[in-house]
């Protein structure tokens, strides 16, 4: 682009967004980004962006200018969160992407359209895998149908798994810096069973080129921006060095996707960067942290033969990850089951006199239990199955050792609570690292409970957790 233009780039202060507007600027142009800041950070404005603060679904309000052109990477991108935030997915990449296509439509432009390369993920059939996959691969006929209505200029691209400087960890980031999070932590590197589903990684850096490429010269559909080289998960794990934990498989995750990169090639793009030499060069200049033991310390009211979904949830969760120990403390009053002694990661350490008034001791006797175990061993994070008397003792043991907490709500209902429930339920959530639920549980708990702190890092114990609550969320929802 030689000439001058104003460029709207929507997400422009996210992770790809934000070293697109940074090109942009140097080349010249007028860049405007517009950001909710839901997984964007004011961390990656750029010198000479003009950033505004607000949602694509208001871009009328927040935009007076006529761009020239449009990069329209905001919205909602995590693949199998999606899952658990369909409300969210569908006010990101439903209603605000109907808010550009309309503001594009009124004031003209060209529009280059960030799709999700999931939709040709195994032949096809991962586009309606998830939320995501299947807003993405319909915007992707919305914008085709409202450019050829319109006699608008568009295109439209496809990034396959991006990874660079500046990616984000955390419940919405990219598996390369969680990786490289859990290598940096000592812990161990977690890969979702089989392992053989293969990715193509490709760097921020070439994704740019790629846009300003299209942005400049691309007309249509189909414009692949992929590394050609493909991975399997266990090979990229690897390249981090051991340990490493297979977790359980997940509906959501594809096996692989078709690459098409003719289109881009023939403006000239190709990628410059190689995932091996980015990773060995991290390796080689971090050291691992001190590998920390593979162990979780776990609230719960009561287990069985006592127990409901979350309990029977938990089992199988771990008896489909033999490589992480579980210290289980829970009341006397549940006379566990001796079938848990047949599962070698289940550790029970119960507490009471073996009534049910056991469950109002638990928060301190738990307690007590856990800080002798936490003599003993080393923990990645503390677990309550539910918000209750067992999340108590978890956030008591959290103050004493340090630990994060993480809480599952499962079949919990959080609804219709007593104002002295919700007061106890604000009470326990609201000093709480990470929450893991359902998306009405999730919809009403920040309706309710604006002080929650649950997307807060679980430290060390991060990137296991994140792993550990789709794989034991997607459990609860097929039970």
């Amino acid at each position: 682009m030689t000439d001058k233009k104003t460029i709207l780039v929507t997400g422009g202060a996210g992770f790809i967004g934000s070293h697109l507007c940074k090109r942009l600027a140097l080349n010249g142009h007028q860049v405007i980004s517009l950001d909710n800041y839901f997984t964007g950070s004011r961390d990656n404005h750029v010198k000479g962006v003009e950033y505004r603060d607000g949602h694509t679904k208001e871009i009328e309000k927040h935009i007076t200018e006529k761009p020239d052109l449009i990069y329209h990477l905001g919205e909602y991108s995590r693949v199998e969160q999606s899952i658990f935030e369909p409300e969210i997915v569908e006010d990101f990449n439903v209603v605000g992407t109907k808010a550009v296509l309309e503001f594009w439509q009124k004031h003209g432009g060209k529009l280059v359209y960030a799709g999700s390369s999931t939709k040709f993920g195994d032949g096809g059939l991962a586009r309606e895998k998830t939320p995501y996959a299947s807003t993405k691969a319909k915007n992707s006929e919305l914008v085709k149908e409202c450019g050829e209505k319109y006699s608008l200029p568009y295109a439209i691209t496809y990034f396959y798994n991006v990874y660079g400087p500046g990616e984000r960890f955390g419940a919405y980031g990219t598996v390369i810096e969680i990786f490289k999070k859990m290598y940096l932590q000592g812990s161990p590197i977690t890969v979702t069973s089989p392992g053989t589903q293969e990715r193509n990684f490709t760097h921020v850096e070439d994704i740019v080129d790629g846009l300003v490429l299209v942005g400049e010269r691309g007309d249509g559909d189909e414009f692949g921006l992929g590394n050609d080289q493909s991975f399997t998960m266990l090979e990229v794990a690897k390249l981090f060095g051991s340990p490493i934990v297979m977790l359980p498989p997940r509906g959501a995750n594809r096996m692989q996707s078709d690459l098409d990169t003719r289109k881009s090639r023939e403006l000239g793009w190709k990628p410059r960067h190689s995932l091996e030499d980015y990773i060995t060069k991290f390796t080689h200049k971090f050291q691992r942290g001190k590998i920390r033991e593979k162990r979780v310390l776990l609230f719960s009211t009561t287990f069985y033969p006592v127990s409901g979904i979350a309990e029977d949830a938990f089992v199988e969760l771990a008896k489909k990850m033999p490589e992480i120990e579980f210290d289980v403390v829970t009341t006397k009053f549940t006379s566990v089951s001796k079938d848990i002694g047949c599962i070698s990661n289940i550790h029970i350490h119960t507490v009471g006199i073996g009534y049910s008034f056991d469950k109002y001791l638990l928060p301190f006797l738990g307690y007590f239990q856990a800080k002798k175990l936490h003599k003993k061993y080393s923990y990645l994070f503390i677990w309550s199955l539910l918000a209750s008397y067992a999340a108590l003792a978890g956030l008591l043991t959290k103050k004493r050792t340090g630990l994060p907490l993480l809480i599952t709500l499962a079949d919990q209902n959080i609804e219709n609570l007593s104002r002295f429930k919700l007061f106890m339920l604000n009470l326990i959530l609201s000093d709480t690292d990470r929450v893991y639920g359902s998306p009405s549980q999730k919809h009403h708990i920040n309706n309710n409970i604006p002080s929650l702190l649950y997307n807060h890092s679980l430290g060390n114990g991060d990137a296991l957790a994140n792993q550990l609550g789709y794989s034991y969320n997607e459990i609860i929802f097929n039970h």
